[in-house]
């Protein structure tokens, strides 16, 4: 992996310089490997919430909302293991630098998309092109 660029922590990328340059990928890098920190820091926490919650509920109706909290949960976390799979996916995409270009088209997508949502693949136009025919075969 490249040495990282050090970067002001107030820098934010902007359409003034090249695009996917060092300082904006370090940018990128350094914003999604703290998403993924924040996510599993939560999911740590929740685990414990989890465990430590008593399993004995003598009402019945205690006990179903508890199991009903407790699937919750897990469908939670098993997006967020599934969002956690796109970061490092994107953390990826930046190491063969191939981040920050839409898989469809190839076009840079924009810095606001980006920072927005770092996971993105897809220029807007290409989402947009992918929800219409998405929208089309659930219609019919």
């Amino acid at each position: 992996m490249a040495q990282a660029t050090t970067i002001d922590k107030d820098y934010r990328p902007s359409e003034d310089e090249p695009f996917m340059n060092e300082k904006q990928r370090d940018y990128f890098r350094r914003k999604l490997i703290a998403w993924k920190d924040d996510i599993l820091r939560e999911s740590r926490e929740t685990l414990a919430a989890l465990q430590t919650e008593s399993e004995n509920h003598p009402d019945v109706a205690d006990r179903a909302s508890s199991e009903t909290d407790r699937a919750i949960e897990l469908r939670a976390r098993d997006r967020q293991r599934k969002l956690i799979s796109k970061i490092e996916s994107a953390i990826a995409r930046i190491d063969e630098g191939t981040y920050g270009y839409c898989e469809e088209t190839g076009d840079p997508i924009s810095l606001k998309r980006l920072d927005a949502r770092p996971i993105a693949t897809l220029s807007l136009e290409a989402q947009e092109r992918h929800e219409r025919r998405e929208k089309v075969y659930r219609d019919d």
